[in-house]
């Protein structure tokens, strides 16, 4: 089989006397591996179909990237399959809820008077705050400004493994590609953050924040975008692995509190970057995180001198490319087994 390029396997039968494949030991007529992937994703019809009947048993070989193509634009045309994905899952997570979703807002505000007391008040970790500790917004904002993206991805993280476990009688059923359900998982996530952002914008109108123009033109739509290709390969990834591995959800809840500290949340980068205590190294190996990038950027939008070195921005952008690229061809590869599972 060649390297680099989908193979779609048609197997036929012996043939019937109207010339069409006939039933075969089972006596089930075996069905054209072409027309069933190609139902999978909606883009089937009669005539578009590869005849089991040309053929006794070949392969048909297209461009990896005309598949990824034709898989995109199937995601596109199911467009709305994820907006009702989205839409159910907030509704059950606000229903049988007194306070719905004001809840969005009071757990980051409950999480920020936490560690602003243990990390800004008895740890002292204002100290590295971009800007100095007099700068407009304080340790608090930067706080919070780090605090609302982590709680959106450290959400996503934990419900990865699930993401197609949980969704298994839809996949069974539907004729859908079966991306959109990592995807829906992420784009919920990704709108509870922006249910999110009244809290961000009263921290900035009581603490006396400020912006800049680079900030909100270039610095936020940038985290927002590599953030969100970030997670949605790391979702693909572990959503496709822990329907073969289940430990993967053990394992996740580790990374999920290592990545916490392992990146610039609750306290600014320059600790870790200006330590004398730390070598060169492992500097280098700490902006290459793609997180450090991403929550840099995220705080850069209020804080204009902490701006990602080149280092950190390049991991976060590449480090994203990367991991939804390792993303996406393990879920290709695994969707076969993933379906027999399920």
């Amino acid at each position: 089989m060649p390297r680099g390029t989908a193979a779609l396997i048609v197997a036929v039968g012996p043939r019937s006397p109207t010339g069409r494949p006939g039933p075969d030991r089972a006596g089930v007529r075996p069905r054209c591996e072409w027309r069933r992937r190609r139902q999978a994703v909606g883009a089937c019809t009669p005539w578009s179909c590869v005849p089991c009947f040309i053929v006794s048993e070949s392969v048909l070989s297209i461009p990896e990237e005309v598949a990824v193509a034709s898989r995109a634009l199937a995601v596109w045309q199911n467009r709305q399959v994820v907006g009702l994905l989205v839409r159910r899952n907030l509704k059950v997570k606000y229903q049988q809820s007194v306070l719905g979703y004001a809840w969005s807002m009071l757990e980051p505000l409950a999480m920020s008077g936490v560690y602003f007391l243990v990390f800004g008040v008895l740890l002292n970790a204002d100290r590295g705050t971009p800007g100095g500790p007099d700068a407009p917004g304080g340790y608090m904002l930067f706080l919070i400004c780090g605090l609302l993206p982590w709680l959106s991805f450290s959400a996503s993280l934990g419900e990865a493994p699930r993401a197609l476990i949980s969704h298994s009688k839809l996949i069974t059923t539907m004729k859908v590609p079966r991306e959109i359900f990592p995807l829906a998982v992420v784009t919920t996530k990704f709108v509870e953050y922006l249910f999110t952002w009244p809290v961000l914008l009263l921290f900035v109108f009581v603490l006396g924040g400020r912006t800049w123009g680079i900030g909100l033109l270039v610095w936020l739509p940038l985290a927002l975008t590599v953030q969100f290709l970030f997670t949605l390969g790391v979702t693909l990834l572990l959503s496709s692995v822990n329907v073969l591995l289940r430990d993967i959800e053990r394992i996740v809840r580790i990374l999920n509190r290592v990545l916490f500290y392992a990146s610039a949340v609750v306290y600014p980068a320059s600790l870790v970057l200006d330590s004398g205590a730390a070598p060169g190294w492992f500097k280098v190996v700490y902006q290459l995180n793609p997180l450090v990038g991403i929550f840099q950027m995220h705080q850069s939008v209020w804080f204009p001198v902490g701006t990602p070195s080149s280092i950190a921005l390049g991991g976060a952008i590449g480090g994203a490319v990367i991991m939804f690229i390792i993303g996406y061809s393990t879920f290709r590869r695994l969707e076969m087994s993933v379906l027999k599972e399920l």
